[in-house]
């Protein structure tokens, strides 16, 4: 048994950050509905790359859901959305401001309609505030959420993340959300509105930096490479700091090209270690002991120092083979993984994180693969469904409509984009 099999979803949600969402759900077992109108998410023809053929944008965010579509600017529309809500657990939706509403499914009615149902919902600054209305994508939520301030080299412009913490990390956040409120709700017979902003999920993923920021109204940052005062304020930008404790930072290795680095942290327990193995090589064999970098104060003082001969050492090294040296001597250390890398990494390949399936419009394709791993109920990764597959199947099994009555539906337009008007 799946750990999510007796959960049904309703989802509205479009794009990344909410089919992220529900797509970790699948792969936990809810039956997740795309409720699509005809046109279908906007994301099924963006950076089209076979044609006629939904994109990997959509294929590899909408795995394992049923796809229905459904005018809900027809009554027979309304009245199927109304069904489906008394038959779901939760409901999801990223809409802007007002849209449901203007459908007449506002949180109130849809609470009327099903008072158990959960709602999730995905804004881009949030219900409340003076940012309420503004429009949100990843870079802007990153940019405005602390992310991109801290980012980047320290003279020079910030930068985005190439990890999606915006979108996807917001999806993370709403399905933590959705499955606390589902057991309150199993609980008490009540639901609830589950609602994440972009800007506050990433602010969360960059608490490291919020906890700089206090600290510096106490003194300077140690262990930034970067000069940092007390009182100053703001948290630089510090390139490839380890923003923790240790000194850590990215070593340029042979042949020297775009992704040949390793990324070494340099912790107090595996020092002695490590100038041990590097120094007789640089032609310094007392570097364990040498003043400028034997304690961990004056390795930060001398941290620039410290990184060049490194760095120097590595400059005979592959990051592959500077990693087989450190290892064994328990430096935390790992290579840049460009995306060519794991793709044919035999230890994402062991762990299922990339999956090849088999699309009947596209063919074979791989997608990122279940990252939670649940000893009980392992995840079968499923494609994505094409628009409207799925359509007289949930009507007639989650329903129960007769064949009759999804015909007249269907003739009503109850499942089709409605006629344009003439000119």
């Amino acid at each position: 048994m799946q750990a999510l099999k007796d959960v049904r979803i309703l989802d509205m949600t479009h794009v990344q950050a909410g089919p992220t969402c529900s797509q970790l759900l699948a792969w936990m077992g809810a039956d997740v509905i795309k409720f699509e109108n005809p046109q279908g998410d906007a994301t099924r023809g963006q950076l089209r790359d076979v044609p006629n053929a939904d994109s990997l944008y959509f294929t590899m965010l909408n795995c394992n859901k049923r796809s229905i579509t459904v005018n809900m600017k027809s009554a027979e529309g309304k009245q199927v959305f109304a069904d489906l809500l008394k038959k779901c657990d939760i409901i999801m939706e990223n809409f802007g401001p007002g849209v449901l509403e203007r459908f007449g499914f506002g949180w109130d009615k849809i609470r009327e309609v099903n008072p158990k149902i959960v709602m999730g919902s995905i804004k881009g600054f949030g219900s409340s505030g003076p940012y309420a209305d503004f429009k949100a994508y990843e870079n802007v939520a990153q940019a405005m959420g602390g992310s991109m301030g801290t980012t980047g080299v320290p003279d020079g412009p910030p930068f985005v993340a190439g990890a999606q913490i915006g979108d996807s990390g917001t999806g993370l956040h709403l399905a933590i959300g959705l499955l606390a409120a589902l057991h309150q709700a199993r609980r008490s017979g009540k639901g609830q509105y589950v609602e994440v902003a972009m800007m506050d999920g990433v602010m969360n993923l960059c608490r490291v930096k919020f906890r700089d920021h206090q600290r510096l109204a106490r003194g300077e940052l140690s262990e930034y490479s970067v000069p940092t005062y007390q009182g100053m304020g703001e948290v630089p930008r510090a390139g490839n700091d380890s923003g923790g404790g240790q000194l850590g930072n990215a070593i340029h290795c042979k042949p020297h090209g775009a992704n040949d680095w390793l990324y070494i942290v340099v912790q107090e327990a595996v020092w002695g270690a490590l100038a041990k193995r590097i120094g007789p090589d640089l032609g310094m064999p007392d570097l364990a002991s040498d003043p400028h970098f034997a304690k961990i104060g004056e390795r930060r003082k001398n941290q620039q120092l410290m990184w060049t001969l490194i760095n120097k050492f590595a400059e005979k090294h592959t990051k592959r083979e500077l990693m087989a040296i450190l290892n064994p001597l328990d430096v935390p250390c790992g290579p840049i993984m460009s995306t060519q890398d794991l793709a044919n990494d035999e230890h994402v390949r062991g762990r299922e994180m990339w999956v090849e399936l088999d699309h009947p419009q596209r063919g074979k394709w791989f997608n990122v693969g279940m990252p939670i791993k649940l000893s009980e109920s392992p995840a079968v990764i499923k494609r994505s469904p094409l628009l409207g597959e799925h359509t007289d199947e949930i009507l007639h099994d989650v329903l129960g409509y007769e064949k009759q009555k999804i015909s007249e539906l269907r003739s009503a337009g109850a499942f089709s984009a409605p006629p344009k008007k003439a000119a």
